[in-house]
């Protein structure tokens, strides 16, 4: 709704206010004449006859607030870009912006997480990430920036940016950072759907190529990642012959044309993803490999979360022993002070090394972190688990 209404508003407030109308006057006519037969019709449709109404009567909110979208002739970029979320997408990531306002913002309005799952996801506090979405409103507003759907030779520049937005989103929505379910399925579809647009749109690009492997070959568990019951299972546990084979290859085939040429972060964690899609179980995973890759997307992304993943995987590799030292340097790094996966992963590694103890305090650790209900669950198992042991 609002990036089909963005596209009328012309202006990223209108836009926000229109649809917020239009809602409320359907919370008025529905309960006296009944829900329409295509209710979310019904509301782009009210919401885009505001901003129109707006524009008719006060065409100084024009020059007040920033432009979002330009008006484009017909056959210009808007007509090459599919969909309205991913031109908004596109549109949302300007290069005046700082790069992480950018993203937050994007994921903000574009795609409709709450300040608090963007913040997770940029490993902040939310309070930091709802200041930083709020300067960067105002930055648009003070410095007049015109937003515009850029034309074919800038998507380019503009590209890291939106597969970030994406992959962020999926991410959101592969475990979700709060409630009783694992997996946010509407964020998850979100992201496919824009990413195979994406594909479509920039058909050469291996990023593009990349984060579509990623997101297949991830998503190809997604069944078996948790028990008929509902229990959280881990890779180790997983019964591979649910995992999605038709995913698995769709993803494996596109992981060669993603590293031709000069891998980047995507496509190394594709060919991550994709020995373990390939492995026959888990203990006969290529992992000398994997800490390989992980290296190699170290150089190219150096960051604190692919540096834990990889200490994982050093675990496998050499023992929990080296494992927990290559993880142990992060305890102190402050862009992981909130983040959950690391005393979860320190106390799994402890706990494999028969020191109980200290297993049960990082375990704790984690479950002060842990707002999703299936994680939840299995941290207190296993913290039962090393208190009775």
């Amino acid at each position: 709704m609002l990036a089909a209404t963005a596209r009328v508003a012309g202006d990223l407030d209108l836009a926000e206010e229109c649809v917020q109308d239009a809602y409320v006057a359907a919370l008025d006519v529905w309960l006296r004449e009944g829900v329409p037969a295509n209710p979310g019709a019904w509301l782009t449709t009210a919401a885009r006859r505001r901003a129109i109404d707006a524009h008719r009567r006060a065409q100084v909110l024009r020059t007040k607030l920033p432009l979002l979208v330009e008006r484009v002739e017909p056959g210009s970029t808007v007509d090459d870009i599919p969909d309205d979320r991913l031109r908004l997408v596109f549109t949302c990531c300007h290069p005046a912006i700082a790069r992480e306002a950018q993203v937050a913002l994007t994921l903000r309005l574009v795609c409709g997480l709450s300040t608090g799952e963007i913040a997770r996801a940029f490993l902040v506090p939310e309070a930091t990430m709802a200041a930083r979405v709020t300067r960067a409103k105002k930055k648009i507003a003070a410095a007049r920036i015109a937003y515009r759907v850029p034309a074919p030779e800038e998507l380019p520049d503009r590209l890291d940016a939106v597969l970030t937005v994406v992959h962020l989103l999926y991410t959101t929505g592969h475990t979700a950072p709060e409630g009783e379910r694992l997996v946010r399925t509407d964020l998850v579809e979100r992201a496919f759907e824009l990413t195979r647009m994406l594909r479509m749109l920039m058909p050469d690009e291996r990023e593009v190529r990349g984060l579509l492997a990623l997101l297949l070959l991830t998503d190809a568990r997604r069944d078996a990642r948790t028990a008929p019951d509902g229990r959280l299972l881990l890779l180790a546990e997983q019964s591979r012959e649910r995992w999605d084979r038709a995913a698995i290859a769709e993803g494996r085939a596109l992981v060669p044309g993603a590293l031709r040429g000069g891998a980047g972060r995507f496509a190394l964690q594709a060919a991550i993803a994709a020995l373990h899609a390939e492995a026959p179980s888990y203990v006969d995973t290529d992992w000398p490999q994997i800490v390989g890759l992980y290296d190699v997307l170290l150089r190219v992304w150096p960051s604190p979360v692919v540096a834990l993943n990889r200490a994982v995987a050093v675990a496998m590799a050499d023992g929990p022993a080296v494992g927990l030292a290559a993880l142990d340097p992060l305890v102190d790094d402050p862009r992981l002070a909130g983040y959950r996966y690391l005393p979860a992963a320190r106390a799994d590694l402890l706990r494999r090394l028969g020191r109980a103890g200290e297993a049960a305090a990082c375990y704790r650790q984690a479950l002060a972190l842990t707002d999703n209900g299936p994680e939840r669950d299995f941290l207190t198992r296993r913290l039962n688990e090393v208190r009775g042991a």
